[in-house]
């Protein structure tokens, strides 16, 4: 069980990533989850969120410019990044809650944090 972050890598100021966020052996509880980043010599901060209802929440840094989603056909969230700045670069985590089923009828609730990707934006 596990979730599996990609997407980052080097992008000039106000270029656009996109981060995925693949859940494997589980699948998000309610389609909610969370983007957190870390720079460096900074403590990890969270970025955006998303409930089971839908409604997304940002740190104010980036709103207007990220979004974040899910799919739960393919059981993966997104952070869509847009206007991208040099204080964006970090590396860039997922977390979220994933059920796993135990047995035929019955299920645990397990929290799980994605490796991270680096995003890098140069000036």
């Amino acid at each position: 069980v596990q979730l599996q972050a990609s997407g980052g890598g080097l992008v000039q100021a106000g270029g656009s990533l996109r981060l995925s966020c693949a859940a494997s052996g589980g699948v998000f509880n309610g389609n909610a989850m969370q983007w957190y980043r870390q720079a460096p010599g900074k403590q990890r901060e969270l970025v955006a969120g998303i409930t089971s209802t839908g409604s997304t929440n940002y740190v104010d840094s980036v709103k207007g410019r990220f979004t974040i989603s899910t799919d739960s056909a393919k059981n993966t969230g997104y952070l869509q990044m847009s206007s991208l700045k040099p204080e964006d670069t970090a590396v860039y985590y997922c977390n979220a809650d994933l059920r796993v089923r135990t047995s035929s009828n019955s299920w645990t609730l397990t929290n799980y944090w994605g490796q991270g990707t680096l995003v890098t934006v140069s000036s």
